[in-house]
């Protein structure tokens, strides 16, 4: 599988980390990490941001977070229409790990709350794409 069932819009099909969506697809959302430095990279990057190093592996990424920031969109972009409004967000979790993602539309926009605790989860789209969000924990 390649990265084009990745997300409500995809840009490219092929991609080093085309494993990404493949896992997704199982329910797992993975991380790369370095073997050379240790840093965990998600979204998955294949080739080492900090020590530059291609030598990486997959490995689970952790997946209880805090909530850090937040914004709720109100328009709809190309590729979103019908989605709006849709909560996105940052959230740590564990080793300082920052994950940019949607909060579900299961949380009620009222409940959004900075440290208010997640849990990311992997999803599957209309028209079997695959993704993940943030959900309540």
């Amino acid at each position: 599988m390649g990265f084009e069932t990745f997300g409500r819009v995809s840009f490219t099909a092929d991609t080093k980390a085309a494993a990404f969506v493949d896992y997704l697809a199982q329910g797992k959302i993975m991380a790369t990490k370095c073997k050379c430095c240790g840093t965990v990279n998600f979204p998955p990057k294949m080739d080492c941001p900090s020590c530059l190093n291609s030598d990486v592996e997959w490995v689970e990424a952790p997946t209880s977070g805090k909530l850090l920031t937040f914004s709720t969109v109100r328009y709809e972009p190309t590729g979103f229409e019908g989605d709006a409004p849709y909560t996105i967000a940052v959230g740590e979790f564990g080793d300082g790990v920052r994950v940019f993602s949607r909060i579900s539309k299961d949380v009620n926009e009222s409940d959004i709350k900075i440290g208010m605790q997640l849990k990311l989860a992997a999803i599957t789209l209309p028209g079997g794409r695959f993704s993940y969000e943030f959900q309540k924990a």
